[in-house]
């Protein structure tokens, strides 16, 4: 009954997007529009949140405004680098309306702008939807969603979820790294109670908090409500310049830095171990990141499985520095248990298949995902969940 019931739901939205998509190429396709017929055919899209147009797999971006060039730039033609992808808009005759036709699966969700006259980025007017981006602090992006893509529900806060506490910015001077570093420590809900827990440090930790980024302590405070994995204290390590926000430390920090192991392993480490009901083995011990930081959890992990038993890694840079692949080749004596997972439109699939069999020919336990994404928190944020169970999962 479930199937059907499904079936038959989604059977009139099928209706629904067809008829609007055929409505959409007879007006793209007519030589003689008249006004009334446009600002009619526009009105309707835009009230009934129609923009960008999805049917199926295929894609109609929309916009209106005078302009000399439109063009669409987002995850799927890699912001610009993919040259080859056909990103340039056509102008309905006689309108002010441009348009761009694509195919993506079907259950794909990508970041997009518009860019008017090579110059002007926008966000899409019309389309509801947007996804931010970390790069510079925060900013918003539109958002494609196709229609087999469903948010996930541990990423969404409940009202009968009980809140952990959030400890926010400690600050700590490093000898290692010879400047300060803040941090800010995530506790479950009545902590106390459990006893010593497990512990993840997560890098790029001022992104993984944001909520319209990461928003990382919901999908805690949902998993561990439900029982779906374990209580754990999570700390969210800050890349940032504590005194210089805008000074973001991370391509220095991530890069296979010594030195920043060193903070962690010396200084960081034994400050959590003092103040906080954490358990002192590396099994019970995570090291989770993404891009830069997906790099980093590998390295860590693999450079001293004697402090990170656990690793989650996220569209890792491994591209940045291809060593990794070397200190994790036949490494039979690391025993960890990793959880990677990326994108498959232009974020790092190749380079994530690529340890995944380096992976398999190990002694680690692991899980490998692909989603039909980009490079793009709104990928990484609906992942958390599947690391953590994988990782810290009961």
């Amino acid at each position: 009954m479930k199937s059907l019931s499904l079936l038959l739901i989604f059977l009139p939205l099928i209706s629904y997007s067809q008829s609007k998509w055929d409505e959409a190429n007879t007006i793209i396709h007519t030589k003689t529009l008249q006004t009334d017929q446009v600002n009619t055919w526009w009105t309707d899209l835009n009230q009934s949140n129609s923009i960008p147009l999805v049917n199926n797999d295929s894609v109609l971006f929309l916009h209106r405004g005078n302009a000399n060039t439109v063009e669409w730039m987002g995850d799927f033609n890699g912001w610009g680098y993919v040259k080859d992808f056909p990103n340039k808009g056509r102008k309905i005759l006689n309108t002010d309306i441009w348009y761009l036709k694509c195919k993506f699966p079907s259950d794909a969700r990508l970041d997009y702008k518009i860019l008017i006259d090579g110059t002007n980025w926008i966000i899409d007017p019309i389309n509801k939807f947007q996804q931010w981006s970390g790069v510079g602090g925060g900013s918003p992006n539109s958002e494609l969603r196709m229609p087999l893509w469903n948010e996930d529900v541990a990423t969404v806060a409940q009202s009968n979820v009980p809140k952990g506490e959030l400890i926010r910015d400690v600050l700590i001077i490093s000898k290692s790294l010879g400047y300060q570093v803040t941090y800010s420590v995530y506790l479950p809900h009545n902590y106390k109670q459990h006893g010593p827990m497990a512990v993840a440090y997560v890098t790029d930790g001022y992104e993984y908090l944001h909520p319209q980024l990461g928003n990382m302590t919901t999908t805690l405070d949902n998993l561990i409500h439900t029982q779906k994995i374990q209580p754990i204290i999570t700390v969210f390590v800050d890349n940032r310049e504590p005194v210089n926000r805008a000074n973001n430390r991370r391509m220095n920090e991530l890069a296979m830095n010594s030195n920043y192991l060193d903070f962690f392993a010396n200084e960081l480490i034994p400050a959590i171990q003092t103040q906080y009901p954490v358990k002192a083995e590396a099994k019970s011990r995570a090291i989770i990141g993404t891009s830069m930081g997906g790099l980093t959890a590998t390295y860590f992990a693999f450079t001293r499985p004697d402090l990170f038993g656990l690793a989650g890694i996220q569209s890792p840079a491994f591209y940045t520095r291809p060593q990794i692949y070397n200190l994790c080749e036949g490494n039979a004596d690391v025993q960890l248990k990793v959880s990677m997972t990326t994108g498959l439109i232009n974020d790092t699939s190749t380079d994530s298949r690529k340890m995944s069999e380096i992976l398999k020919a190990s002694s680690c336990v692991y899980q490998y995902r692909e989603v039909n994404e980009g490079h793009s928190w709104g990928n990484w944020r609906r992942l958390i969940d599947d690391i953590l169970i994988d990782l810290f999962g009961k």
